[in-house]
């Protein structure tokens, strides 16, 4: 039972919004945690929206090492919140079984089954018949193969929701039922930032310390309502469920058979079978209804009657099974298919957890916990950049945008998950001033924060040969590997070009500019005009919380650049670690700059065809960035690289990119044999990785300590406390200096050409997993495969230690020999760079 409205209290110091699963789940975790004064307040009533007719699957194995861990939680969880809260939940672990229908679709559930091992979670790869053994009801046609995950499992969604309320209940939290919130209040808080503190409903005003949007397909409205940017969008979520069916077993695994869009589920003698079909339908555009509870939307069998018919064929007993039930619900979608979760950058003290892609139960449990440890601790719980609200773009809260890439979103859910894959939709949003020069010579963009970069490039004579610019997508080498060799060999050998526009860039200005950036960052930043200094920015645990680059332009005046992906996320550090007083102003001018890269060791020849500029070592050290006549356009040259060779940034004003981007090409159209070739994203990615430099995201993160990252040579310890004091995550590196390194980031190049990596892949130690990939890719240069991946080692384990292990990289459930170095396996000296 709820409490009584009459009982709102004035204050509290947690006010959730929303009674679905997730709601409920921050309830209960925050009062486990001992926040006592905790109120969840929900517009009709609990389950009402979405979590009510869910179908329940609790499936483990997510994309990532820390979502599988939040999914794995919910499973434990649930084996244990009906003895604890009274209320049946109707969990039973009867397992899952994935088939696939295709080799791609194997290669692709046995990557999967590589990667649970390194999280802890049991699986076994499956033969036909093995599958044929685990549900006996199917139609083996067709079907390559499958994976058993013994530990998954079904339940009731609504029960699990009211046994978490009734768990915050007992714990002292309050729930209110028909009490809508109105609008959110705001103040002026530190930094001068706008920090939540309440809420109107139509009940009263709540004053609050924190506030959790949990409103689910009203997430993104609640939002607007504090002026955060919650992008979701609801899209109609079709299932059936049969007639009883007499003869069949009560203990059947969930199914599911992705390559048909289907799931199938056990329920009371009954099958559920659902569907995540290619195109969706999305739905509320218009708002949703006031009276919405508990509602179902209009049928639409014949937008489900193609993956019915699949099924049938499937599971041959559908035949003769009567349709009990035909179910149309709406459920909300995110852009990239991953939840919103923790602080929103626009706004202190107001939380997100909202956005579940369908996937809502599973995650609930350890979403919630998350987020409540999150809202304790004053930080994430560890690395929730999967899906930290803080990767949305402020664009992909627009109606039309988000109509638009819903329409995927669902469908993606059950696609084949390749690697480099692009969304098809709400595309050509963001462009360089380059767009149409790069799409004029071979250009396949691919997207990244909406930007459309180029990832590769179709050579003229692949063209003539009728070619086109477009990904024909594999787990095995894809169509443009040979184009990505050619762009590589350029790159090490000649000179290559990569447009580089989508960094972000940020202007920091005033009198303290200095002086706050000496306190976020780990490096000195205090140094002379034209300076350019690798810095991370930590947090108090020492973990990487950015990793870029910050020039100094003058006195008063830094600029940092870091990546298109992670703007938002470095904006919203930079500016809530701002001190209240400092005289420092943050200005966002990414668009105000294209940047022109030109990598290789035959870079200074080419660029020195387009300017005057004196080039040479002496006059233009690595490290330094100074203004530059570039044709008939000034640039700021910054010489730096990410591909391990000499190389120029050239930051030009975007309305004079075209010139500087066509004298370069004139200037580079007769340097060495391949002349100043145009590469792509992929390129760039596989000579850092050959070059072992580190990625954010992939390979550092919040929970990655800079020490154990092997970026000490970064930061200064040694630095003097600024006016702000010492800068954030100091005392944590002396710590890990005097208590030693308990993992490693190790470079690894396979002994066999031929396999590839992509990232999650177990690294086998002497025969026991010690680890997995961060990240991947062909080093071409190498010759083979080459990743990097953190290994477990004891404190006592000097470099010597580490690498005279023997290590294999397991790929696809094979097991590979791999050599393995801590030095950068490509010119470990930097000569090149240098050079």
């Amino acid at each position: 039972m709820s409490e009584s409205p009459r009982e709102l209290p004035g204050k509290a110091r947690a006010v959730i919004i929303g009674g679905g699963v997730i709601g409920c789940s921050v309830a209960y975790h925050l009062a486990k945690l001992g926040w006592s004064d905790v109120v969840l307040l929900e517009r009709k009533q609990l389950t009402c929206g979405t979590t009510w007719h869910a179908a329940g699957l609790i499936g483990q194995l997510r994309a990532t090492a820390n979502m599988t861990q939040l999914a794995k939680y919910s499973a434990e969880l649930y084996t244990t919140l009906e003895a604890e809260t009274g209320v049946a939940t109707g969990f039973r672990q009867n397992g899952s079984v994935s088939v696939a229908l295709t080799g791609e679709r194997l290669e692709e559930l046995k990557r999967g089954a590589s990667m649970a091992k390194t999280f802890g979670l049991d699986v076994e790869v499956l033969t036909p018949d093995d599958v044929k053994a685990k549900y006996p009801l199917l139609n083996l046609a067709d079907v390559t193969g499958g994976v058993f995950l013994p530990k998954d499992g079904q339940a009731d969604p609504a029960n699990i929701a009211h046994a978490l309320a009734k768990g915050a209940r007992q714990n002292g939290a309050k729930i209110f039922e028909q009490t809508k919130v109105t609008g959110i209040l705001k103040a002026k808080g530190a930094n001068s930032r706008e920090r939540a503190t309440g809420v109107v409903t139509d009940k009263g005003t709540i004053e609050a310390d924190y506030v959790v949007n949990c409103a689910g397909m009203w997430g993104r409205e609640v939002g607007l309502m504090a002026g955060v940017r919650v992008p979701l969008q609801a899209c109609e979520h079709f299932y059936i469920v049969t007639e009883d069916i007499p003869e069949l077993p009560r203990n059947l695994p969930v199914l599911r058979v992705a390559d048909e869009c289907a799931y199938y589920k056990e329920d009371a003698g009954k099958i559920l079978l659902g569907a995540f079909e290619p195109v969706s339908k999305p739905w509320g555009m218009d708002g949703i209804a006031e009276d919405f509870c508990f509602d179902q939307l209009p049928e639409d069998f014949d937008h489900f009657q193609p993956v019915l018919e699949a099924a049938v064929k499937r599971l041959p007993i559908l035949e003769t099974a009567g349709i009990h039930t035909f179910f149309n619900g709406p459920e909300s979608f995110t852009p990239d298919d991953r939840y919103l979760l923790g602080e929103a950058p626009e706004l202190d003290n107001f939380f997100v957890a909202a956005g579940f892609n369908s996937i809502g139960i599973q995650s609930a449990g350890g979403a919630g916990k998350a987020l409540a440890e999150w809202m304790d601790g004053g930080a994430p719980p560890f690395d929730l950049w999967d899906v930290d609200i803080r990767r949305m773009q402020p664009f992909q809260n627009n109606r039309s945008y988000l109509y638009q890439r819903a329409t995927e979103s669902l469908g993606l859910l059950y696609a084949d998950h390749f690697p480099y894959r692009q969304f098809a939709t709400a595309r050509g949003l963001r462009h360089s001033p380059l767009h149409e020069r790069l799409a004029g010579r071979g250009a396949c963009f691919g997207e990244a924060a909406g930007w459309e970069r180029a990832n590769w490039f179709l050579p003229a004579e692949a063209q003539l040969r009728g070619e086109h610019t477009r990904y024909r997508y594999s787990w095995k080498r894809q169509n443009w590997f040979d184009y990505a060799a050619g762009e590589h060999k350029a790159v090490r050998e000649g000179a290559g070009f990569f447009d580089l526009s989508s960094f972000a860039k940020f202007r920091v200005e005033g009198r303290d500019a200095e002086a706050v950036l000496q306190k976020i960052s780990a490096n000195d930043v205090a140094v002379e005009p034209g300076r350019i200094v690798y810095t991370q920015w930590l947090n108090a645990r020492g973990g990487i919380e950015a990793d870029l680059t910050v020039t100094r332009l003058s006195e008063t005046a830094f600029l940092v650049v870091t990546g298109a992906a992670v703007a938002g996320r470095d904006l919203a550090w930079l500016r809530r670690h701002t001190p209240e007083d400092a005289h420092c102003i943050v200005t966002d001018v990414t668009a105000g700059e294209a940047v022109l890269a030109v990598m290789g060791p035959q870079a200074r020849q080419v660029l020195q065809g387009a300017t005057t500029a004196d080039l040479s070592n002496a006059a233009f050290p690595f490290g330094t960035a100074k203004e530059i006549e570039l044709g008939a356009v000034l640039a700021r040259a910054h010489r730096i690289s990410y591909v391990g060779e000499l190389g120029w940034e050239l930051y030009v004003s975007a309305d004079m990119a075209r010139h500087a981007f066509d004298r370069l090409m004139e200037a580079g159209g007769d340097t060495g044999p391949q002349g100043l070739r145009l590469c792509g994203m992929h390129t760039l990615d596989a000579c850092r990785v050959e070059k072992a430099f580190r990625h954010f995201g992939h390979d550092i993160s919040d929970e990655d300590h800079v020490l154990e990252a092997g970026l000490g040579f970064a930061v200064k310890t040694g630095k003097p406390a600024g006016r702000y004091g010492d800068f954030i995550g100091k005392a944590a590196v002396e710590r890990k200096k005097e208590a030693g390194l308990t993992r490693r980031l190790v470079q690894f190049k396979l002994t066999d050409p031929e396999p590839l990596l992509y990232h999650n892949e177990p690294i086998w130690r002497d025969g026991t997993i010690a680890g997995h990939l961060t990240s991947g890719a062909y080093g071409h240069h190498l010759g083979a495969a080459v990743g990097l991946g953190y290994v477990h080692c004891g404190v006592d384990e000097g470099a010597g230690d580490v690498l005279g292990s023997a290590y294999e990289i397991e790929v696809a459930g094979e097991k590979v020999a791999a050599e393995v170095s801590l030095k950068p396996m490509y010119d470990p000296s930097g000569e090149r760079v240098r050079g």
